[in-house]
């Protein structure tokens, strides 16, 4: 019984250095900066439905037809980062337009696919001294 326990043992050591080596490289739960952003689709689209939620609540905390000056024109996601959560959480640098002016904004989105839901959790300009997340 106790070579069976120390085999046991041996494999069960051997398994969680194997998983460890594989992962050393990305703390769970950290944040990991996302390659390529700009030919990125999937970073694009999340960055495009932020400037669309956001406007989206422009319309709902006002008369439209006074926010249209306030809306906002999608350019590119500039930058991104991801973090393994219960889904994946961007956290996003976002280049728009408004009234004609390129300007910087910060932007958090969950994504749970098994849910098919996105959620924007923060939209905001971003800051001028500190544009990392």
């Amino acid at each position: 019984m106790t070579s069976m326990m120390a085999v046991t043992l041996t494999i069960l050591v051997t398994f969680l250095s194997v998983l460890s080596s594989a992962s050393c490289a990305r703390m769970v739960g950290g944040k990991a900066e996302i390659p390529d952003v700009r030919t990125n689709r999937e970073v694009q689209e999340l960055g495009r439905f932020s400037v669309e939620e956001y406007n989206h609540g422009l319309k709902l905390w006002g008369n439209y037809s006074d926010n249209e000056r306030e809306k906002l024109n999608f350019s590119e996601v500039v930058e991104a980062q991801q973090q393994v959560v219960s889904g994946v959480k961007y956290y996003l640098m976002i280049s728009a337009t408004h009234k004609g002016v390129h300007k910087m904004f910060s932007s958090v989105v969950v994504v749970k696919p098994w849910l098919h839901s996105k959620q924007l959790l923060h939209f905001a300009p971003a800051s001028t001294s500190n544009t990392k997340q």
